[in-house]
C-alpha cells in the first residue's frame, strides 16, 4: 500500500462499565489477525468505558463494518469511526 493512500482511522466506543466490553472490541481485530496501532480504554466520570482504537492500513469500509458489529454487542452504547 502506497504511503499516500494510507490513512489513520479511529474507532470510538462507549460501553457500560463491563470489562467484557473491551474484549468484544479487541475480538473484532483478533478475528482478522490485525493489530491496531494503539488502544486506550478508560472509565469516564459517567461510569462508562470509553475505548479508542487507532488503526492504520485498513479500508474505511471495513472499519465501518466493524463499528456496526461492535455497536450491536451487549452493553455497547455506541460505536463510530472517523479519519484522523
Amino acid at each position: 500500500m502506497d504511503s499516500a493512500t494510507v490513512s489513520l482511522l479511529r474507532l470510538r466506543v462507549v460501553a457500560d462499565a463491563d470489562p467484557g466490553a473491551i474484549a468484544r472490541v479487541v475480538e473484532r481485530f483478533q478475528n482478522l489477525n490485525f493489530v491496531p496501532r494503539r488502544m486506550i480504554a478508560e472509565i469516564g466520570t459517567d461510569n462508562r468505558i470509553h475505548i479508542q482504537v487507532d488503526i492504520c492500513g485498513m479500508r474505511e469500509a471495513h472499519l465501518a463494518l466493524i463499528a456496526q458489529i461492535v455497536g450491536q454487542a451487549t452493553n455497547i452504547i455506541g460505536a463510530h469511526w472517523h479519519r484522523l
